[in-house]
C-alpha cells in the first residue's frame, strides 16, 4: 500500500511519506545498497510542500502545441551577457592548462565544457541548497513523475554506497547538483575525476566537474574538430518548405520539430545560405537550418555537436546560448 501513496501529500513527515520511502528498500538493495546506507540517507528525511509547489509552477498545464514559442533575441541577451562572457573568459584563462588536457581526451572543446559550466551554475555560484535526496523522496511520493524521481533518489543511496558523502548531497529541488547540475543517475554514469585524487567531486572540483561535462558531451556523440553551427543569412525567397523536416521526433517534438531536415554545408551555401561570421565548417559536415526569430532574422546551420548539447538540455534557446557563449569566450 506505501508504493502507491497519495499523490498530493498535505503535510511534512507524514506516515504514509515515511512508509513510502520505506518500501523502497528491496529496490535499493537490488541496487548493490547496503542496508546501512539505506538507513543513512532515508533516517529522517521529510515530505517537502517548497519541492512540490515548485514543481507545479514548473510544470505548470501541458504546453499548448499552438502556443507561440516567444522569440529568442531577449533569450540571449539574458544569457549570453557581459557577466557570463567575462566570467567565462576569466575561468576559462584561469583553467586553461586543464582544460586543453581535457579536450585532448574528450574532443570537446574547452569554451564549449566552460559555457556549460557558466549556464549551469554561474561558473560554480549558484548549485542548490536542497537536500537531495530528500526533495526526490518528495518528488517520488507526490507521484506525477514517480518513474523518474524514484530511481534517481535510488540513485544517490548507489552513490553513498559507493563512498560520495551522505553531507554533499545538496542541489537543485528537481535532484541536479554539483557544479554540472548532474542528476543522480547521470553522475553514477558518466563522471570522471579530472583531478587525480580518486574521486569525481563535481561538487567542489572544477577539475572533476569540467571532465564530467566533457565526458557527457563525448558519451551524448560529440564529434572533435567540428563546430556546433554557425550564424548565417538565409536569402530572400528561399523556400523554406522544400526543406522542411518530415520525421516525427521521438523526443522534445517542439525542439526538433523548428529544425530542417540534414543536408551538406555544400549543399546549403549553393542554396544561397552565407555565413554572419566565423568558421564555415567543411563542405561534408551535415547540418541543419533553424531560425530561432524567424524569417529576416539570423538564423544557424547547426552540427550533430548541437544535438550534443541538446542532450544536456533538450532547449534551442538554452543550446544556442550555449554555443553562442563558447563562440564569446573564444574570441
Amino acid at each position: 500500500m506505501a508504493a502507491s501513496a497519495p499523490l498530493h501529500a498535505q503535510s511534512g513527515g507524514d506516515a504514509g511519506f515515511d512508509a513510502y520511502v520505506q518500501s523502497l528498500w528491496p529496490k535499493a538493495q537490488a541496487q548493490g545498497v547496503s542496508r546501512a546506507t539505506f538507513d543513512r540517507v532515508a533516517t529522517g528525511l521529510r515530505y517537502n510542500a517548497r519541492v512540490v509547489a515548485l514543481d507545479r509552477d514548473n510544470l505548470g498545464s501541458p504546453p499548448n502545441p499552438n502556443t507561440p514559442i516567444p522569440a529568442f533575441a531577449p533569450y540571449r541577451v539574458k544569457h549570453v551577457d557581459a557577466a557570463r562572457i567575462g566570467g567565462g573568459r576569466r575561468v576559462h584563462d584561469r583553467l586553461l592548462p586543464l582544460l586543453s588536457r581535457i579536450e585532448q581526451r574528450t574532443g570537446v572543446p574547452t569554451s564549449i565544457m566552460i559555457a556549460i559550466y557558466g549556464h549551469e551554475t554561474a561558473y560554480g555560484q549558484v548549485t542548490g541548497s536542497f537536500d537531495l535526496p530528500e526533495a526526490l523522496a518528495t518528488l517520488a511520493y507526490e507521484g506525477r513523475r514517480r518513474s523518474l524521481f524514484e530511481p534517481e533518489l535510488i540513485a544517490t543511496m548507489v552513490m553513498v554506497e559507493q563512498g560520495v558523502p551522505r553531507q554533499v548531497l545538496k542541489g537543485s529541488w528537481a535532484g541536479a547538483f554539483g557544479y554540472p547540475q548532474f542528476l543522480p543517475s547521470v553522475y553514477l554514469r558518466v563522471a570522471e575525476d579530472g583531478d587525480g585524487d580518486g574521486v569525481a567531486r563535481i561538487w567542489s572540483s572544477e577539475a572533476d566537474a569540467i571532465e564530467s561535462i566533457g565526458s557527457y558531451l563525448r558519451n551524448a556523440g560529440w564529434r572533435a574538430g567540428q563546430p556546433w553551427g554557425v550564424a548565417v543569412r538565409v536569402p530572400d525567397g528561399f523556400n523554406r518548405a522544400r526543406y522542411a523536416n518530415r520525421l516525427q521526433p521521438t523526443r522534445c517534438p517542439r525542439v526538433f520539430d523548428r529544425h530542417s531536415r540534414w543536408r551538406s554545408m555544400a549543399e546549403w551555401r549553393a542554396d544561397g545560405i552565407t555565413p554572419v561570421g566565423g568558421r564555415w565548417p567543411g563542405d561534408h559536415v551535415q547540418a541543419t537550418l533553424l531560425e530561432p526569430d524567424g524569417s529576416g532574422k539570423t538564423a544557424y546551420l547547426l552540427t550533430g555537436n548541437y544535438r550534443a548539447i541538446l542532450d544536456y538540455n533538450c532547449s534551442n534557446f538554452y543550446a544556442l546560448s550555449v554555443g553562442l557563449l563558447a563562440d564569446e569566450i573564444d574570441r
